[in-house]
């Protein structure tokens, strides 16, 4: 007898949870919403994705993910935890956590696959499906908050409740039916504590996230010379940027992730300032085998590790301007 959308959406499920997703939700392929098509417009067209071109191709196909796969039907949203129980030493130069362990696209997206395949084995045939992992033209916080994982806060990140927003996010597109969750209410309130804590304001009450003045882009994707706030700004961090995180308290709910591969290497964990500053590129490809640091290339993360050095004292603290996060 044919499994029931329901029983199938509630064995699809359960079955992430084992392949080690923290949240898994499903919801209605659909063209966006008239809101989030007109914010995403007016973003572009006011040029906030700096020198990320990418943004802007395959519009058509970021407003309606159904023009991405024929017959697609439904979309599993799924987040995997990627919060550390270890950090780099307090003093150090500092890397944003989602990167402290291996690529994140390749861990995600291979437990996907295996998740599709037992779709597939439930129903019986062969399934038409696409994995994505921060890899498409999919609005990946949209569809996440369409299937009531969590919802978009100031720091623009998806916030999950009692978990946080250190998470990873993918997609599994079906052309099945399923049962559908519904969005989720927004719960940041009246706090606004990521915004006073952004150190050049990408975040802000007066215009929409600028991706050229936040400190990820400037030390990951910016491929040319940081800009002087960046310059100014990035304190100890030579590869992105965590201050929004650390400052939102819903991230006082989060548990390390029990995730082997985002776990950091002992070697990395015990790099010091000399040595970041004289890593040879034979280091760098050692230290970052299949890790997602690897896109700001070495010279990139060399740009940044030479700023950091110009910019701060040898005392200089990575967490003396970055807030305590308490309960909402």
């Amino acid at each position: 007898m044919p499994l029931s959308r329901h029983d199938l959406t509630a064995l699809i499920k359960a079955e992430a949870q084992k392949l080690g997703f923290a949240a898994c939700g499903v919801a209605q392929a659909s063209h966006v919403s008239e809101d989030e098509e007109a914010h995403l417009r007016r973003w572009l067209d006011e040029g906030k994705y700096a020198d990320m071109h990418y943004m802007t191709n395959y519009l058509d196909k970021r407003l309606d993910p159904r023009k991405l796969m024929d017959g697609l039907k439904s979309i599993v949203s799924l987040a995997m935890n990627y919060a550390p129980e270890r950090r780099l030493a307090a003093g150090e130069p500092q890397i944003a956590a989602y990167a402290l362990g291996k690529d994140y696209h390749d861990v995600m997206k291979e437990r996907i696959h295996r998740l599709a395949a037992f779709v597939s084995e439930q129903v019986g045939h062969e399934l038409t499906y696409r994995a994505f992992v921060d890899s498409g033209p999919v609005l990946e916080r949209y569809w996440a908050v369409q299937a009531g994982l969590g919802w978009v806060g100031r720091n623009h990140l998806l916030i999950i409740p009692k978990a946080g927003s250190e998470f990873f996010l993918g997609e599994l597109f079906l052309d099945i039916e399923l049962d559908y969750d519904q969005p989720m209410a927004n719960h940041c309130g009246h706090c606004h504590r990521c915004v006073d804590q952004c150190p050049t304001h990408a975040l802000s009450y007066t215009h929409a996230f600028d991706a050229h003045l936040c400190l990820s882009y400037q030390t990951i994707e910016n491929r040319g010379e940081l800009s002087d706030d960046a310059k100014a700004k990035m304190g100890a961090f030579i590869y992105g940027c965590d201050r929004c995180q650390l400052a939102c308290p819903w991230n006082r709910f989060a548990h390390p992730t029990n995730i082997a591969e985002f776990q950091p290497s002992e070697e990395l964990l015990s790099m010091t300032r000399q040595q970041w500053e004289q890593l040879s590129e034979d280091d760098y490809r050692r230290l970052f085998k299949g890790s997602a640091v690897k896109r700001a290339k070495y010279a990139g993360l060399m740009r940044n590790i030479h700023n950091m050095s110009a910019q701060t004292s040898a005392t200089t603290h990575p967490s003396n301007d970055e807030p305590t996060p308490s309960e909402p």
